[in-house]
Order: C-alpha cells, then sequence, then structure tokens
C-alpha cells in the first residue's frame, strides 16, 4: 500500500497500537506471571540454585542473565540500527526481533529447574526480541509524527500498551486462579503451574497477532534507499554511530539529556523488572496462594494507574515543560525507593503499588517523546535512537548487576533498592542542567 503521510491519524494510530502488541511481554514474562512461577519453582526455605558450579541466589541468577541479554541487546543495536538506515527497511528488524521474543515466550512452557539452561535460554532471547524490536519502534516516532504531536501520541503507545496487557493478564488470572473452569487437569497446584505455562504461549501469540495491524501501515523506512545488506556495509551501523557522538558534541542540550537519562535508566526499569521478586521473598504474605493472587494484583494496580500517570504527565509537560516535570518524576522516585526499605505488610506493597504505577508511565512516555524532541532534523532517525537505547541498555546492565551483586551477598534485596535512590538523585542533578528553552517549553 502506499505510505500515508507523516502526522496521520491513522498512521499515528498504527505505531502506537505496537505497544498493545508487545506490552504483554513486559507485563506477564516481565513483571507478573514469570517471576511467581520462577519464584514457585523453588521451596520456601531454600532459594538457591547451582548454575555453572555457583550457587546464586535465584533472583541474583535471572538478575545476572537479564543483565547479560541487555549488554548484548546495546552491542548490536548500533550495528542494526545503522543497517536499517542504510537499506532503509527497519520494519524489516523490527519483525525479526517481534518473532524471536514472541517464540521465546512460548519456549518458556517448557522452563523447568532440571533443564533450568535450556529456559534461561528462552528467557534470554526472549529479552533480546522485545528490546530489540523496539530499537526500530521507538525509531519511527520522528519519522510519522510532527514535534508537537510527539508527546501525545507516545503517552497514548504506553497508554495502549498498559490497557492490552491488563486485559490478558486478566484472562491469565483467571486461568491461575481457577484452572479447572479453563479445563486445566491436576491438583491446585499442579493445576495452577499448568495455566502459568500455558500464558506464556498466550503472550507469544498475542504479540505476533496484533502487531500485524502496525506492519500494514508503517512505513518499509527512508523511501531513498535501495541499498542491499553487504560485507561492505556490515559495520556502517558502528559509522553511524560515530557520526551521532561527533553530533552530541555540539548538541550540548541532547549530550546533557542523555546523561541524566543514562542513570536514571539504570534505576527505573531495574526496579521494574525486580519488583515482583521483590515482592514475592520480602513481604509477609499469610500463604504462598495469597502471595501469588496479591502480586498479580499489585503489578494489575500499576498498569492500570499507568494509564493515569502516562496522561497527567502528559499535561504537566505542556504546562511546566519536560524537563521540569522530569525533575520532579524523579524526585518522587527517590522518595519511593526510601520507603521500600521499610514495608512488609501486603496493604504497604498495595500502597507502594499505586504510587509506582503513577510515575512509571510518566517517566517512560515523556523520556522518550523528550530526546525525540531534541533531535536534529536527519533521516537516520534509527542510529539517534539506537544512542537512546543503548544509553538505556548499558543503565540496566548495571542497575541489574548492582541488584544482584547486593542480593547475592547480603541475600535480602532492601539495601539494593535504597541503593538504586542514588541514581535519581544524580539524574535530578544532570537534569537541571539541561537547557529548558525551546521545545522542552509548553
Amino acid at each position: 500500500m502506499t505510505d500515508l503521510p507523516k502526522g496521520s491519524k491513522k498512521l499515528l494510530n498504527a505505531w502506537a497500537f505496537y505497544d498493545w502488541a508487545n506490552s504483554v511481554y513486559t507485563l506477564t514474562i516481565a513483571s507478573a506471571v514469570f517471576p511467581i512461577f520462577y519464584e514457585a519453582l523453588f521451596s520456601e526455605e531454600n532459594h538457591y540454585i547451582t548454575i555453572f558450579g555457583f550457587s546464586l541466589k535465584n533472583s541474583a541468577l535471572i538478575s545476572f542473565v537479564t543483565a547479560t541479554a541487555f549488554l548484548v541487546v546495546a552491542f548490536i543495536s548500533p550495528l542494526l540500527s545503522g543497517i536499517a538506515d542504510y537499506v532503509g527497511n527497519k520494519k524489516a528488524f523490527m519483525k525479526f526481533f517481534c518473532y524471536l521474543g514472541a517464540l521465546s515466550c512460548m519456549g518458556l512452557y517448557w522452563f523447568n529447574l532440571e533443564h533450568i539452561y535450556v529456559g534461561l535460554v528462552f528467557y534470554f532471547f526472549g529479552l533480546i526480541g522485545y528490546w530489540g524490536s523496539l530499537v526500530f519502534y521507538n525509531s519511527y516516532l520522528p519519522d510519522i509524527a510532527f514535534v508537537e504531536q510527539q508527546d501525545k501520541i507516545s503517552a497514548k503507545g504506553y497508554s495502549l500498551g498498559y490497557i492490552g496487557s491488563v486485559i490478558l493478564l486478566i484472562i491469565n488470572l483467571a486461568m491461575i486462579m481457577k484452572p479447572k473452569i479453563f479445563g486445566i487437569t491436576g491438583s491446585d497446584g499442579e493445576a495452577a503451574m499448568k495455566a502459568m505455562r500455558y500464558s506464556f504461549v498466550m503472550v507469544g501469540v498475542w504479540w505476533i497477532v496484533f502487531s500485524q495491524y502496525s506492519y500494514y501501515f508503517l512505513p518499509k523506512g527512508n523511501k531513498n534507499s535501495d541499498l542491499k545488506v553487504t560485507h561492505h556495509v556490515v559495520f556502517n551501523g558502528f559509522k553511524e554511530l560515530y557520526k551521532v557522538w561527533l553530533l552530541l558534541n555540539v548538541n550540548i542540550p541532547l549530550k546533557r539529556y542523555l546523561g541524566s537519562f543514562f542513570v536514571s535508566s539504570m534505576a527505573v526499569q531495574t526496579l521494574m523488572l525486580v519488583a515482583t521478586y521483590f515482592g514475592a521473598q520480602e513481604i509477609n504474605w499469610s500463604s504462598k496462594e495469597e502471595g501469588t493472587v496479591g502480586l498479580i494484583i499489585c503489578i494489575l494496580l500499576i498498569q492500570l494507574v499507568a494509564v493515569l500517570g502516562a496522561v497527567l504527565t502528559s499535561r504537566a509537560s505542556a504546562k511546566y515543560g519536560n524537563i521540569p516535570t522530569l525533575i520532579g518524576i524523579n524526585c518522587f522516585w527517590v522518595l519511593l525507593c526510601a520507603g521500600a526499605y521499610f514495608i512488609t505488610k501486603p496493604l504497604e506493597f498495595y500502597i507502594m503499588a499505586g504510587f509506582v504505577g503513577l510515575v512509571m508511565g510518566g517517566i517512560q512516555s515523556l523520556s522518550r517523546s523528550t530526546y525525540s524532541k531534541l533531535l536534529p532534523k536527519t533521516d537516520d532517525t534509527a542510529s539517534f535512537f539506537s544512542f537512546y537505547d543503548v544509553a538505556e541498555k548499558i543503565g540496566i546492565v548495571i542497575g541489574m548487576l548492582v541488584y544482584g551483586i547486593i542480593d547475592q551477598i547480603t541475600g535480602s534485596p532492601r539495601l539494593a533498592i535504597v541503593f538504586l535512590a542514588l541514581f535519581f538523585v544524580l539524574a535530578v542533578i544532570l537534569l537541571n542542567r539541561v537547557p529548558k528553552k525551546g521545545v522542552l517549553n509548553p
């Protein structure tokens, strides 16, 4: 079909709808069902497993695997995004990583401790698939939306993602709580575990099916490039990355903003990835069943409140400006990290989840649109967004390693959560150094 014009409502909605398709991964696999499933594989008395000759705490192990996956994504993103801009076919790359992630989610059906290495491989490639596809998805934003549209459509994408992922999670929750109604046999515990495995398959199917709407309307990429990938252009991505680095040296607002985003991502993404493991181990649930239901309810609460948070943040940025709004959100994150050290009761965890949801959606959508606004006029948007993604991924690697090491040494993640608050403090300091004039003002 003929490419839709930039700013077209249909094109913007198609782009935002990919959040509906892929956000089920972040909710079911990264945040809710898989962490609970993974924790349930271990006894309450023993959270350790021997792997590669080392005795590791289960939550530390998953942190290290996650950090390794993000390190790989950080390395390949510049290469692939540069090639995508060079040959003008970023949609093909986006599809590849989408299908890699979705099929890996389905593979988690076979995850167990007896074949832990195979299970971790599926988990590893699920992460790479999801985050790899986001490199190209995010890079579409300045291509399909004008500057004045970007805050709103970015927030809409996150809102659609939260709503779609909540719908699937509610279905999964019903399956886990009442498996026999869905024809899942076995004892209560066995049936619930089967339901969780089925939910991993459902994530993969959902992701593939709903992404087709976005692929139908999104343009192939840059229109004027018919070049093919050869050995001469394989390393073009690194050349493009170097060009971006040179441009950053003369674009001070963008360079300073990336610094603040880097340290903020260390904490935000790490907290999102480890929240359920923290809740499973540190909150005094009356029973394992209450813990399972309670954790999923908390994740649902976060997602629903995050929709409101994304909308309120978009309005706040329109009134006060992007940078002041981001400073306020990061300050609020500092308070949440400090408060997390003291919570032990389910009710306290529910309240904390509500506050986290309020700022989680806001900081993600506003960070993405703020970066897009600061970009210079260029056709190489994928290369610039690979810089954005590399900063985010390296930040996550550091954050997850910090969390995993402290958790492994102390046996408790509470001190790790408090340590992450320092990253938010540093982000506030760096954001105050970003010029607030121009497109970042209301």
